[in-house]
C-alpha cells in the first residue's frame, strides 16, 4: 500500500475531529439538528485551517443513509464514499483551473435535475474567488434560488474579492488561523498514534513555522520525519527550516546590549556558514524582543510562555524598555524590507546596525507613565555607546580640545568676576545658543526658552511653555545642559520647568515683532487715502491675513 500523506490520513471525518473552529462547528451542528438549513455556505479563512474539510463533513451530514444529522455514521456507502472523494452528488469544483463563464454555465447545467445517491446534490466550489466577473454573473440566479435538492458550499481565502451580491447570498463563516498551542497538540497526538519518537521542541518549532495553518503543519511534520529518519528531533528541524539556534538569538541580544558592532558582524558570519534563513532570524530575534519586553513588565507572564530557553533576568536588565520597543520597532520594519536588499545577509547586518544607530527619544518624567524596567534595567536615555574601532580617536581628540579651549576660555571670564555671564535674559540667553552652535531641534527647542536666574542659588531655570512641549526630550535636554557648562565654564544648577510661560524667550520675542509689525502694516494700509476710496468706489474689502509688511 502507498504512503498516505499525514495531512490526508488525519483529516477529521467528523465534526468533533475539527481542531480550533469551534465557533464555525458549533454553527453547524445547531443548523442540521434543528433542520434549518441555508442553500449556500461561505467558509473563508487563510489555507489550511479546514475549510473544504468542513464543507465535506457537512456534505456527509446531509446526505447520511441515517438521515440527516450533525453525527453522520461513517459506516454506510454514501459516508464511505465521501470521505473516500467518489460520491457522485458532491461536485467539487477548482474555481482557480476553472474560471471561464462557459465553465459556470457547464457546472449549472444539471442543478435542476435530482441527486442520483444522495438527498442532496452539493456543488463544492473551491477558491471561488478566482471565478470571472462573468462566472459570477452566471452563478448569481442560481445561487439566490437554487432548487430544493440543491446546496452550494463556497471556500475562499479572500472573501475580500467576491462580490457583494454573492456575498449577501451566502450565511458566511469566518475561520480563524489555528493557535499555536493547538497545532502542537494535534501533533503530538499523531506522532503518539503513528509511535513515532519526537522532541518536544521540536513539535513548538514546526508549529510556529506553520503560522496557523494545521496542513501545513502536517507537510512540515512529514518532511521532519524524513530528515530525521524516523524521528523528529530540534537540530534536524532547525537545519530543515534554516533557523538558528537559541543561544545564537542570546547571543546577539547580548551583543546588542553590550553596543558591540564587532561581536555581532562576527556572530552574522557563523550563522552565514550555517545557511540560515535570515528572515527566520529575524523572527527569532523579534521573539526574544517580546520576551525581554514581557519580563520587564511581569517575569512570570514569560514563565507561562514554557519557553525551552526563557529569558534571564540578567539579560532583561541591560535593556532599557525603549530600547526594546525602538529594536522591536526597527526589526519588523526591517523584516518587511529584507527582500529588497542586494541580499539577505548584509539586509540583516543593517537591520542590527540601526538598532546600534538609531536611540529612543524619551518622553521627560513629568510626560512619561512608561512603567519602570525592573531591577538592572538601564535608566531612560542613559547614553548609548557604540563600541568602536581606534581610527575614530583623532576625531574624539579633536573634539575634546576644541572643548578644553572653550572651557579654558569660559574659565579666564569667570575669573575676571563676570557675574554677568549666565545668560539671564532674552538677549544673552540667545547670544549662549549662537555661540554655542546649537543646531536642529536643539536649537529650536533652545529659542523657545526663558531662562530665570537667580544668583543667590546659583541656579538656572529653563521655562519652557506648554504650547511647545513637544519639542522637549531628556537628551536635548541633557544636550543643551552639557553645552551651557562648555559656554560657561562651569557647572550650575539647571531646572527645566515645562508650565504656561508668559515671560520672554527669543522664538516669542521675534515672534511678536513680526506680530506688531504685521498688525502696523494692516493699519497703514486701513488708513491710506487710495485704499479708502476703493472702499468708497467699488464696496472693497481688505482680506484678512494678506497685508504682508515690507522688508524694510
Amino acid at each position: 500500500m502507498s504512503y498516505l500523506a499525514l495531512a490526508r490520513k488525519w483529516r477529521p471525518r467528523a465534526f468533533s475531529e475539527v481542531v480550533g473552529q469551534e465557533h464555525v462547528v458549533s454553527a453547524l451542528i445547531h443548523a442540521l439538528d434543528e433542520n434549518r438549513l441555508h442553500h449556500a455556505f461561505l467558509f473563508a479563512g487563510t489555507r489550511g485551517v479546514g475549510k473544504t474539510t468542513l464543507a465535506r463533513i457537512f456534505a456527509k451530514a446531509l446526505n447520511c443513509e441515517q438521515g440527516v444529522s450533525s453525527s453522520p455514521c461513517g459506516a454506510c456507502p454514501t459516508c464511505q464514499a465521501v470521505d473516500e472523494g467518489r460520491f457522485i452528488d458532491l461536485i467539487e469544483v477548482d474555481a482557480a483551473s476553472r474560471t471561464k463563464v462557459d465553465d459556470t454555465r457547464d457546472l449549472l447545467s444539471n442543478v435542476q435535475y435530482t441527486p442520483t445517491q444522495g438527498r442532496y446534490k452539493v456543488y463544492l466550489i473551491d477558491e471561488v474567488h478566482m471565478l470571472s466577473t462573468h462566472s459570477f454573473n452566471a452563478l448569481l440566479k442560481t445561487l439566490e434560488e437554487p432548487p430544493p435538492h440543491v446546496k452550494f458550499l463556497l471556500a475562499t481565502t479572500d472573501p475580500q474579492k467576491l462580490p457583494v451580491t454573492v456575498l449577501s447570498r451566502c450565511l458566511q463563516f469566518n475561520l480563524r488561523a489555528l493557535q499555536q498551542a493547538a497545532i502542537t497538540d494535534q501533533q503530538i497526538k499523531i506522532l503518539e498514534a503513528e509511535e513515532i519518537t519526537f522532541q518536544p521542541s521540536a513539535i513548538d518549532i514546526l508549529s510556529r513555522a506553520a503560522a496557523g495553518s494545521l496542513r501545513d503543519a502536517l507537510s512540515l511534520l512529514d518532511q521532519a520525519i524524513s530528515h530525521g529518519g524516523g524521528q523528529v528531533e530540534e537540530e534536524r528541524v532547525r537545519a530543515m527550516l534554516g533557523m538558528i539556534e537559541d543561544k545564537v538569538v542570546f547571543s546577539l541580544l547580548n551583543a546588542l546590549a553590550d553596543r558591540d558592532a564587532e561581536k555581532l558582524m562576527l556572530v552574522v558570519k557563523e550563522m552565514a556558514q550555517k545557511t540560515v534563513s535570515f528572515t527566520s532570524a529575524l523572527d527569532d530575534l523579534l521573539l526574544g524582543l517580546h520576551d525581554i519586553s514581557l519580563y520587564q513588565n511581569n517575569p512570570q507572564l514569560v514563565e507561562e510562555l514554557d519557553r525551552n530557553h526563557p529569558i534571564s533576568s540578567e539579560l532583561a536588565g541591560k535593556f532599557g524598555s525603549e530600547d526594546v520597543q525602538l529594536f522591536y520597532q526597527i526589526a519588523l520594519i526591517g523584516k518587511r524590507d529584507l527582500p529588497l536588499a542586494p541580499d539577505q545577509q548584509s539586509g540583516f547586518e543593517m537591520v542590527l546596525l540601526r538598532m546600534l544607530v538609531f536611540s529612543p527619544d524619551p518622553l521627560p518624567e513629568a510626560l512619561s507613565h512608561t512603567p519602570s524596567a525592573g531591577a538592572g534595567a538601564k535608566p531612560k536615555g542613559a547614553p548609548r555607546e557604540v563600541k568602536r574601532t581606534e581610527k575614530k580617536a583623532p576625531v574624539k581628540e579633536k573634539k575634546t580640545q576644541k572643548n578644553k579651549e572653550i572651557i579654558a576660555e569660559s574659565e579666564v571670564v569667570m575669573e575676571q568676576g563676570s557675574s554677568t555671564s549666565v545668560p539671564h535674559d532674552t538677549d544673552s540667553w540667545e547670544r549662549f545658543v549662537v555661540d554655542a552652535s546649537l543646531s536642529g531641534v536643539v536649537r529650536e527647542l533652545a529659542m523657545n526658552i526663558a531662562p530665570v536666574f537667580d544668583p543667590s542659588k546659583d541656579q538656572l531655570r529653563l521655562m519652557l511653555d506648554k504650547a511647545h512641549q513637544n519639542l522637549f526630550s531628556k537628551g536635548r535636554a541633557k544636550e543643551i545642559n552639557r553645552a551651557l557648562t562648555e559656554w560657561l565654564g562651569r557647572k550650575i544648577t539647571v531646572d527645566f520647568q515645562i508650565d504656561d510661560v508668559v515671560a520672554q524667550s527669543p522664538a516669542k520675542e521675534k515672534r511678536d515683532k513680526i506680530t506688531a509689525r504685521q498688525e502696523e502694516a494692516e493699519r497703514i494700509i486701513d488708513q491710506d487715502p487710495n485704499i479708502a476710496e476703493l472702499k468708497r468706489r467699488f464696496d472693497a474689502t481688505v482680506i484678512p491675513g494678506t497685508v504682508r509688511p515690507s522688508e524694510n
